[in-house]
């Protein structure tokens, strides 16, 4: 396979519809900076309007704005001027002015009786070692929060834990322990892993730059994005990837360039799906592009989004023969990206596994975007890597429980899963939201979807399905949504964009029922 690489031009061909009313516009980075300066200006105000204490203040992290005029602010919050983890919140403001309503992490009254700790920073730390255990290497400085997500707020550490997972993937382990009893209250890591479908995506455009002696992997159509070699290191962004004639890769793995022209192409048709979907400039809304690495460690079989980087990774997969670095793989790994400046959801518990869930499904969405023959769309998770060795994929969607560990419906005990495996519950849901249930084949893969309780389930479509689930991401989700808090958002995005008694809300309502989620 001889990749051509293009300067410009799209990276996809078929466009997402739009619904009218209540769907994004989008900003650009001058009009979405100016926003956020606003906002915080008016901040103060904000607070008084939602009856907050007075050692209370709104930090804001996000602005959306509808096509109807409505505005969307994300805020975190602070508390006698430490950070409040599990306090953000998303206020809905009409073109008139008039709150709509607003979106919190927690009810709960933000207070605690003294921000002065019982405990030493030096204890937390230790406590947050041990948690870790052997793998991770050191904690950094513990810092004073009030923790606001387990119920009641409590004066809190939060240190983070840097090192190796068992896999390779790096760790960065947050542990928040309880400044008066040393007790550990949670932990969850924010290094947000994933594993993909086939390196080959045939003959693709890429954007690339002109430099010194030919032209380096840098897509400057959209927000730079750059492509780097690490040569099977595991630090630092490595050496960008130049080429003397544009013509990049040459379909195999013996040929460095090939991963990474997947690894560019898959970040382009990302890009793009996020904009002709959602009305969305770029990962973070900021017109600004994360970078890709590829040839991550030595054999390294998984991907990763780390947030604090702001950069996706891919390994080279068992004996360095199959790159993780796939079409779906990049959505789903930029869709970290994606979660990270909206919702924020934990990674961990039921949060977890929507974030999880999220990644797959516009990684899913990514790939039916493309509209590629040599990798076509489909509701399969991983299904040409053979990462099982066995020739199966990796997860389902119509039957998440079908790879011996997720789970296909929601129970009292899902959180306790893995994110990967708990994720299966909204896979399930958008699976059964956009096909239905029941026997039937898409691109000519088979599917048998199973509902909870024995009902039909009648699909409304892949691309509403992903309006749907956009939207309540980035205007209802919060740090800690959950998956009855899933079924709220997801429903009150529904009747924003189609209407609470149209056939859509009904759907939704419908698909999570039959997921055991009401």
């Amino acid at each position: 396979m001889v990749v051509l690489a293009l300067q410009s031009g799209a990276a996809t061909a078929v466009p997402a519809p739009h619904p009218a009313g209540a769907e994004a516009v989008g900003l650009s980075a001058p009009a979405r900076a100016a926003a956020l300066k606003s906002a915080q200006e008016h901040a103060g105000a904000a607070a008084r309007d939602l009856g907050l204490g007075a050692k209370e203040k709104l930090v804001v992290r996000d602005v959306l704005k509808d096509a109807d005029g409505t505005v969307h602010t994300r805020y975190e919050r602070t508390y006698a001027g430490l950070p409040v983890l599990g306090g953000d919140l998303v206020t809905h403001v009409a073109k008139n002015g008039s709150l709509k309503g607003v979106s919190k992490a927690t009810t709960a009254r933000i207070s605690v009786p003294s921000t002065s700790a019982a405990l030493s920073p030096a204890s937390a730390e230790k406590t947050a070692v041990q948690a870790a255990g052997t793998a991770k290497a050191t904690a950094t400085t513990a810092r004073k929060v009030v923790w606001a997500a387990g119920g009641k707020p409590v004066l809190a550490y939060e240190s983070v834990v840097k090192g190796r997972q068992h896999d390779g993937t790096p760790s960065e382990l947050h542990v928040i322990t309880d400044a008066r009893t040393g007790k550990q209250l949670h932990s969850f890591e924010a290094i947000d892993t994933g594993t993909g479908t086939s390196r080959y995506s045939g003959t693709v455009p890429l954007g690339t730059t002109a430099a010194a002696g030919g032209y380096d992997l840098t897509d400057g159509a959209r927000g730079g994005h750059r492509t780097y070699d690490l040569n099977g290191g595991t630090n630092g962004t490595g050496t960008l990837f130049h080429d003397a004639d544009d013509v990049w890769g040459d379909g195999t793995v013996t040929n460095r360039q090939t991963a990474a022209v997947d690894a560019a192409y898959g970040a382009a048709v990302t890009w793009d799906f996020y904009k002709a979907a959602f009305n969305r400039n770029g990962i973070a809304g900021d017109g600004k592009a994360a970078y890709s690495r590829v040839h991550y460690g030595n054999a390294y079989v998984n991907a990763f989004w780390n947030d604090s980087c702001f950069c996706m990774t891919y390994g080279d997969g068992a004996n360095n023969a199959d790159p993780l670095t796939s079409l779906d793989v990049a959505g789903h790994e930029m869709s970290h990206g994606l979660t990270a400046a909206t919702a924020g959801l934990k990674y961990s518990r039921e949060s977890g596994g929507l974030n999880e869930a999220t990644s797959d499904i516009f990684g899913t969405s990514v790939e039916f975007f493309a509209n590629n023959s040599t990798d076509t769309g489909d509701y399969l998770i991983g299904e040409k890597i053979d990462i099982n060795g066995d020739g199966t994929p990796l997860r389902y969607m119509d039957k998440p429980s079908r790879d011996g560990a997720s789970a296909d419906y929601w129970s009292r005990t899902v959180g306790r899963l893995d994110v990967h495996y708990s994720s299966g519950v909204a896979n399930h849901f958008f699976y059964l939201l956009s096909e239905g249930s029941g026997a039937k084949t898409v691109n000519g893969v088979s599917y048998n979807s199973p509902t909870y309780d024995g009902s039909t389930v009648t699909g409304i479509g892949r691309d509403k399905a992903a309006q749907i689930w956009y939207k309540a991401l980035t205007t209802y989700f919060t740090s800690s949504t959950d998956y009855a808090g899933a079924r709220t958002g997801t429903l009150q995005a529904a009747a924003d964009l189609y209407g609470s008694g149209s056939a859509e809300y009904k759907a939704v309502a419908a698909a999570w029922t039959a997921v055991n989620v009401k």
